[in-house]
């Protein structure tokens, strides 16, 4: 009997203390998490200009903090249990190691987010790891300092963690008490879950989002989905309301296909005596929303906005991605995205045509020049892919040449000033074919370092008391992004002085200039889902008799057939029969209007949004677009069902040309 006893007196004992290890770290668990939130809300706020206040994103974020701390808990509940049947020292420390770990995270995906305003997600998986090492050296983060500074402060979590379960000590009852609270609202948040807060804009609902639930759904989503397969395709014409009909021919090339592509800016210029040469200005990070005509923010690009009265101006442009990995595949060719982007596909590129090499077969040469390094998200395999002639990065560079300020000894190459100055030097003086030439600037890149700083300092204040005619009070909200208006005011005036050298040149009064954004910054809070692909797109040329500006929505897809197009009639180039453009014609409309239909991919791995002519899906919800991009939600179900089944139509056929590399068909299939 007395066995028997000594067994039942141990028992109770032996739960009290695995509930007291659990318990005691979930408790600083909950309060470090609880303080990281208010942390995040503070640094936010205090240094970001928004049109909310931190009162109207408490009641969501509280929802999203909770449901995700019971998740989490629950799950390692679980894991606890299970090894504290081998080990309760073992269980103990594999959770206090967990818990370190996960604050550590949670720590840097805020960091991450007070810098860009966008949570980490899925994009995580979509760089190589050169790349998110270069992203990361760019940026200072990486050094001695903040890597003692980590480990200084994993010591004091696991410190704080043990001294948990040293202090908060209860009894058996409160703590079963506590575990039956844990399941009860695990069960109870299953069957009632937290939705989204569909009035909040795009930048509010990412500020209440819980960070590390946000990466682990998008994680788990990328690792157990990653790898769709594809289906039948819907057919779904979608093309009633558009500008070109298109004839697609052959089932296994779904992107294939053969249209007559109207030829709409011939009435804007002279006849051509000859080939015109083609000159793209490419320039980071350049959003409408500081930019020309109509920019909500106020133009920080004087230079553009004067080269917009003497040019072709479209007020509501679109790039197809929030990232500069869609940049060349969108305005070269308008080709598909691929799982990350289409330059991911860099080995083995199925076969494919664009602007560069449908006019090199016309007798064109290509040069392309970039100040940073052309493997970064693979640009230059796929510049090489066309068949330039000259392909210069920063190892191109003359010695002379500075390198753009550093952090931490690292750079991301060469400023703008430089890629130009540099790139006039090395193209040749006289040749004998036409030219495309195509300059892709990198300043206005976070860390956002301007050259020339005190000079570009004094230039901001200026710019914004005397050409934006700011109030004094509004200036210092303008100042607090203060880094990134000077590198924008910075690559205006790179591009002004790359034109004052470029019009001594004698090719200068036949070339066709087309400048335009890769995409829109996002540390600047954004108005909308729409507003991060919304750029300027401006054609400018000697050649133009007819400036205008036009509001039909048009994007980096239409450039090529509408270049190709133009060129048709006026030079007699000649076209493939088969063509793989998923984009129109630029719309040159006076009033807004929208005829195309195109997915739009935020990020790597991203793929949330498409439209279809006035309306947007955008991660699952409908919008009715207006003059602006302005976007309102909507109610449509029919509407919806149609964006609905033509996005997962595009997904199909995205997935399909991934798996089988069958994009163009070769020659010798036609």
């Amino acid at each position: 009997m007395a066995q028997k006893a000594a067994i039942q007196s141990t028992l109770p004992f032996r739960i009290r203390r695995i509930l007291k290890y659990f318990w005691g770290m979930s408790l600083i668990f909950i309060g470090i998490m609880g303080l990281l939130r208010v942390s995040e809300m503070t640094l936010i706020f205090t240094n970001h200009i928004l049109n909310f206040s931190i009162k109207d994103t408490l009641t969501y974020s509280l929802f999203q903090d909770i449901s995700w701390n019971l998740y989490l808990l629950g799950l390692l509940f679980i894991v606890f249990l299970f090894l504290s049947i081998f080990s309760v020292k073992l269980a103990r420390y594999a959770i206090q190691l967990f818990f370190t770990l996960a604050i550590l995270i949670h720590i840097a995906l805020i960091f991450y987010f007070f810098k860009t305003l966008i949570p980490l997600g899925k994009d995580l998986f979509g760089y190589s790891t050169d790349d998110l090492l270069m992203t990361v050296k760019a940026s200072g983060q990486l050094n001695l300092i903040s890597l003692t500074g980590g480990a200084l402060l994993a010591s004091f979590i696991f410190i704080l963690l043990n001294l948990g379960i040293r202090l908060l000590s209860f009894s058996l009852k409160a703590y079963l008490y506590l575990t039956g609270v844990l399941i009860l609202s695990i069960v109870g948040s299953s069957f009632f879950p937290i939705g989204q807060n569909l009035t909040a804009n795009e930048v509010q609902r990412n500020i209440e989002l819980n960070k590390s639930r946000f990466l682990m759904e998008q994680a788990f989503d990328y690792w157990i989905y990653g790898s769709e397969y594809y289906f039948d395709f819907y057919l779904r014409s979608g093309n009633d309301d558009l500008i070109v009909q298109k004839e697609f021919t052959n089932d296994l090339y779904p992107f294939a296909h053969r249209a007559e592509y109207p030829d709409v800016l011939s009435p804007y210029f002279d006849s051509l005596q000859q080939k015109p040469d083609i000159v793209f200005i490419l320039v980071e990070s350049l959003g409408k929303a500081y930019s020309g005509k109509d920019a909500y923010l106020g133009s920080f690009t004087p230079f553009l906005d004067s080269l917009e009265q003497h040019s072709l101006v479209w007020t509501n442009a679109i790039s197809s991605t929030g990232r500069t990995f869609g940049l060349h595949p969108g305005i070269m060719g308008g080709l598909p995205f691929g799982e990350k982007g289409f330059l991911e596909l860099f080995e083995d590129f199925p076969n494919h045509q664009t602007l560069l090499s449908v006019l090199r077969e016309n007798d064109y040469e290509t040069r392309y020049f970039i100040g940073a390094d052309k493997n970064f998200d693979n640009v230059g395999s796929f510049i090489e892919y066309q068949q330039p002639v000259q392909l210069v990065d920063e190892k191109g560079f003359d010695p002379k040449f500075p390198r753009t300020p550093s952090i931490g000894n690292f750079s991301w190459g060469y400023a703008d000033k430089e890629l130009f100055n540099n790139a006039l030097e090395k193209l040749p003086n006289n040749v004998s074919k036409p030219q495309i030439r195509i300059f892709q600037t990198q300043t206005s890149h976070d860390p956002y370092l301007v050259p020339e700083k005190p000079y570009y300092e004094a230039k901001l204040q200026s710019h914004l008391k005397d050409y934006l005619d700011i109030s004094q009070d509004k200036i210092q909200d303008y100042l607090a992004y203060s880094d990134i208006y000077m590198t924008i005011l910075y690559a205006d005036d790179a591009i002004r002085d790359f034109f004052r050298e470029y019009q001594k040149r004698p090719e200068f009064a036949n070339t066709i200039f087309i400048i335009t954004g890769d995409h829109r910054l996002p540390e600047i809070p954004m108005a909308s889902s729409l507003d991060r692909f919304h750029v300027p797109l401006i054609i400018y040329s000697p050649l133009i008799n007819r400036p205008d500006y036009f509001k039909g929505l048009s994007s980096h897809f239409e450039l090529t057939p509408s270049l190709l197009a133009f060129l048709e009639k006026q030079v007699e180039i000649k076209l493939p029969e088969e063509v793989i453009w998923q984009g129109q014609v630029l719309d040159t409309a006076k009033v807004f209007q929208s005829r195309i239909a195109m997915p739009l991919m935020r990020n790597k791995n991203q793929l949330l949004d498409y439209l279809n002519g006035e309306y947007l899906l955008s991660a699952g919800q409908l919008y009715k677009i207006s003059d602006n991009l302005n976007i309102d939600p909507i109610a449509d179900k029919d509407m919806f069902t149609k964006l609905s089944g033509e996005f997962e139509d595009f997904k199909n056929k995205n997935q399909y040309m991934i798996q089988t590399r069958k994009l163009l068909p070769p020659l010798e299939d036609k």
